[in-house]
């Protein structure tokens, strides 16, 4: 059964994100709000929390993960950026906004995208998370918790546990959040190509 966790928003209690933290590394799959809605998320080395992840979205293998970042240069490790993106995506963050790029060989193979060797990386604005990545001091494998039949992402903490409380194990409440997921731009290529629009202004993309 799931664990509810109320963190203050602005400014979440440092046992609370402690405990959480600790969890994660106990190889818990959490579900916490960003700035654009609840997303799943687990360490990057979490193999079962992969595969909770894929199962609870009804995803199959090629679906695009992505690896939710403190800062820039952390986000700088995973991926490998080039100079006509660099400044762009460097503006844009943090903020509501997933960039697909080609993966560096720090991020393991299963997570990449199986053709395009590829994966999503974001740099979310949300004090919630950046304490938690903070303490946990890597990434966490994340996807929007949008569920199978679902167009919108979840935003509400009693909401989620009350559906996923066999099937997460800690569920974080810190206040609302928009319903409106983040804007996938993919870079992997010479221009970027707008995937999806939503909560973070595509047009400065197209």
């Amino acid at each position: 059964m799931a664990r509810y966790v109320d963190l203050h928003p602005v400014d979440p209690q440092p046992r609370l994100v402690s405990q959480v933290v600790e969890a994660l590394r106990d190889d818990a799959l959490i579900a916490y709000p960003t700035d654009s809605g609840y997303a799943l998320g687990c360490r990057i080395g979490n193999r079962d929390g992969r595969d909770r992840i894929l199962k609870i979205r009804g995803l199959d293998d090629k679906h695009h993960f992505t690896l939710v970042c403190r800062d820039f240069s952390q986000l700088g490790q995973l991926v490998h950026v080039d100079n006509s993106a660099f400044r762009a995506i460097r503006s844009a963050t943090p903020g509501p906004y997933t960039f697909i790029l080609p993966g560096t060989p720090e991020v393991p193979r299963r997570l990449l995208h199986p053709k395009k060797k590829t994966v999503g990386v974001r740099i979310p604005d949300h004090v919630v998370v950046t304490a938690l990545l903070e303490e946990l001091g890597e990434p966490l494998l994340s996807s929007s918790l949008i569920l199978p039949g679902e167009s919108e992402v979840r935003t509400m903490g009693w909401d989620i546990k009350e559906e996923l409380e066999h099937q997460v194990d800690i569920v974080i409440e810190a206040g609302e959040t928009t319903s409106e997921p983040t804007t996938v731009v993919d870079w992997s290529g010479p221009e970027p190509e707008v995937l999806r629009h939503g909560s973070g202004d595509a047009s400065r993309f197209e």
